[in-house]
């Protein structure tokens, strides 16, 4: 047998330059996975936050599309009306709840994330339709159940906050509450 069959039926030890290589890419990963996370100050403990609500402004009108009003003003009105509403219903539910949808939010506008999960490398603010349309279809028929929980909760919140809202009831032949005298 020469010395090269020898040495490579022969198991290696790991050697003290592979235990160090080892040890400093393990402590980089974690760095970067702890660099990554959102930091729990940007997690909102109720409400939405500004960084949810600029979220839900890009959402809405793909969303909301086809029930939002055609003209620019009143569309952007109505949006507005109805990322409030979506706090409005956020301040509404458990401590849970609001937990969860305040770390998804942050999640969402943490740029890093957003660029992997959502696709999208524009600010929320910059944010056209179609890609938010197409990141919204990408969570709703996700195979990864949390993605559509996600959506699931978004869908929710906006359908919600859209229909609570009296701007739209005239378009469903609602005519409000009933008023107790």
């Amino acid at each position: 047998m020469t010395r090269a069959t020898q040495d490579f039926d022969r198991p290696r030890d790991p050697s003290r330059r592979r235990v160090i290589f080892t040890g400093v890419a393990g402590a980089a990963a974690l760095a970067l996975a702890r660099l990554l996370q959102p930091s729990p100050a940007s997690i909102a403990r109720a409400g939405l936050s500004p960084e949810g609500a600029d979220v839900m402004r890009a959402l809405l009108p793909a969303l909301l599309d086809g029930a939002l009003p055609v003209d620019a003003s009143a569309r952007l009105a109505a949006v507005e009306e109805s990322v409030r509403g979506v706090g409005t219903a956020i301040d509404g539910l458990p401590a849970l709840a609001q937990h969860e949808l305040g770390a998804l939010f942050a999640l969402l506008a943490f740029v890093p994330l957003r660029v992997m999960i959502a696709g999208v490398d524009s600010p929320w603010r910059d944010t056209d339709i179609a890609a938010a349309d197409a990141f919204l279809q990408r969570l709703r028929h996700s195979r990864w159940p949390q993605k559509r929980a996600a959506y699931d909760a978004l869908h929710q919140l906006a359908l919600g906050a859209w229909y609570a809202n009296p701007r739209a009831w005239p378009a469903i032949g609602y005519p409000g509450p009933p008023s107790v005298a």
